[in-house]
């Protein structure tokens, strides 16, 4: 039968207070240009090369924010994006747990997780 939803994820939107600040500080953390536009005036698309992750301002409020990982980014070496992470003086939330993953939080207080997979 043919589904008319697809069994992939397209993007996920993250909430953020400033939208320049957010793309500078997302593009910073994943080595990539900030160049790109900010969509009217609210969203901005990072360059990923897999599922999208879109930051978004309209969608802001304190309690609106991911109190826990909604997704995570991957890595080969957990222990050198750790110590990376730790060095941009990224806010950490644990330590590497089960030699796999770590979370932190965004400047905006958004939880997210890095995985080596």
């Amino acid at each position: 039968m043919n589904h008319p939803i697809l069994n992939e994820i397209g993007t996920v939107f993250i909430p953020v207070k400033n939208i320049e600040k957010a793309r500078d500080w997302y593009c910073d953390i994943l080595g990539l240009a900030a160049d790109g536009d900010v969509v009217s005036g609210h969203l901005y698309v990072l360059p990923m090369k897999s599922t999208g992750i879109v930051l978004d301002s309209k969608i802001y409020s304190d309690g609106n924010v991911y109190k826990m990982a909604p997704l995570h980014l991957n890595t080969t070496d957990i222990q050198k994006a750790y110590t990376y992470m730790k060095e941009k003086k990224v806010t950490l939330t644990s330590e590497i747990q089960h030699d796999h993953y770590f979370t932190f939080q965004d400047p905006d207080g958004n939880h997210l997780m890095v995985c080596q997979c």
